[in-house]
This record gives C-alpha cells, sequence and structure tokens, in this order.
C-alpha cells in the first residue's frame, strides 16, 4: 500500500492489493479527485479512517448498449409514475444516498468530507445528479463522475421500490443517445449485474479511460 502526500500523483493501478486497495492518504481535492477517476482510482472509506483509494480488478461496468431493461419495468417506464431530472438538487441526492439504511452495512461511507468534496466537484460541472420525483416529492436518485463518454456511478438511493432503478435507466438511456462507451459501477453487486453491468478487467477499464474524453450536457 502507497503513502500519498500532498504531490497530485497516484502509483500505477497494477501495484494495487488483491482487494482492490492502492493507496491511502491525500486530500479530496477537486484536482487529485478527478487524477483519480481518470486513472481508474475511486476514493472509499469510513468516517475517522484515512482517504483509502481503489482500483478494483476486475471492473464492474455496463455498456449501455447492453443495458437490460425488464417487461416489467419497461411498462413502470410507460406509465410515467416518476419524472427524472438531472442536476436539479445535487446536494440533497447526496444526503440521500448518505443516510438510506444498506442492508449488511452500519453508518456509511458518504462522510461530510465526502459530501463537500463531491458538491465541489458538482459545482464544476463534473458531478452529476439524477433526480426521480414522484408528486413533487424526491424518491430516487443518483450521483456520479462525468469523465466524458464515460461516466462513473458513485451511489444512488429510492424511498420507494423501483425509484433508483427508473433514475438509473434514463440516466443510462440518455448517455446511449450521447454516445457514452460505459458507465463504471466499481465492484459486482447482483443489483447491477441484472440490468446488463458486467465485469472487465481493469487493464481494459483503464485503457478507455485514456482513449476517452468530452461532456454529458
Amino acid at each position: 500500500m502507497y503513502l500519498l502526500d500532498k504531490e497530485l500523483v497516484f502509483p500505477p493501478v497494477a501495484l494495487a492489493a488483491e482487494d482492490g486497495l492502492l493507496a491511502l492518504g491525500g486530500d479530496l481535492s477537486p484536482e487529485r479527485l478527478l487524477l483519480a477517476y481518470r486513472c481508474g482510482i475511486f476514493p472509499w472509506f469510513a468516517e475517522g479512517d484515512p482517504v483509502l483509494w481503489w482500483s478494483p480488478d476486475p471492473r464492474m461496468v455496463l455498456f449501455p448498449e447492453e443495458l437490460r431493461v425488464s417487461s416489467s419495468m419497461k411498462q413502470l417506464l410507460k406509465r410515467r409514475r416518476f419524472e427524472v431530472t438531472f442536476n436539479h438538487n445535487f446536494p440533497e441526492v447526496i444526503a440521500h444516498c448518505a443516510n438510506i439504511n444498506r442492508k449488511g452495512q452500519s453508518g456509511t461511507w458518504i462522510t461530510d468530507e465526502m459530501k463537500e468534496a463531491y458538491i465541489k466537484l458538482h459545482e464544476l460541472g463534473v458531478a452529476v445528479s439524477v433526480e426521480v420525483w414522484q408528486e413533487e416529492e424526491l424518491v430516487g436518485g443518483l450521483y456520479g463522475i462525468d469523465l466524458g463518454h464515460i461516466f462513473c456511478g458513485e451511489s444512488m438511493f429510492s424511498k420507494v421500490s423501483n425509484a433508483s432503478k427508473v433514475g438509473f435507466i434514463t440516466l443510462v438511456e440518455k448517455l446511449k443517445k450521447k454516445k457514452y462507451k460505459l458507465v463504471d459501477c466499481q465492484v459486482y453487486t447482483a443489483h447491477l449485474a441484472s440490468l446488463g453491468a458486467r465485469e472487465i478487467p481493469r487493464k481494459t477499464f483503464v485503457s478507455m479511460l485514456a482513449k476517452e474524453s468530452g461532456d454529458l450536457r
């Protein structure tokens, strides 16, 4: 494991431990976070711990053209039970992501420090939020980092059944129209796999990061 200092540099991701842990320390400045994502690295740590930086291998990703939408979800989308917006309330979305109860987890990795860091990225036009509304109430959403033709998903929440899934599907459909190459989902979950996400070698993922640029507008 590598100890970071004030210098804006990360070790090669190939040096990460088997579980994907690459380095600790440094800060959550916009410059460091952007460098991390462009290198295939993301922060994940608990309250009171030093900043931990990860680059797992394999990497869970979704190629937009491989999105799978069940028949029941297609019917739900047609009924327009929810309204989906983009970048209408980033702070509230990340706050809900931090506060939602998750099975098998105690507490949250989205600390106050993390929230402040990603709100700064949002103000810079890099962090994106998706809001899902039902009768003018925010009932679901997600946020992530837009690297241009690659979107790095960070976290999602749902207060009612299927709300976050509707937000995710709507986002991926928008990315597909804009010719985005993939959505970074970081690590495997059965939920993401059910939507068409799959694991690819980290080397392939990092190579794609190096080739793509642009933005989501």
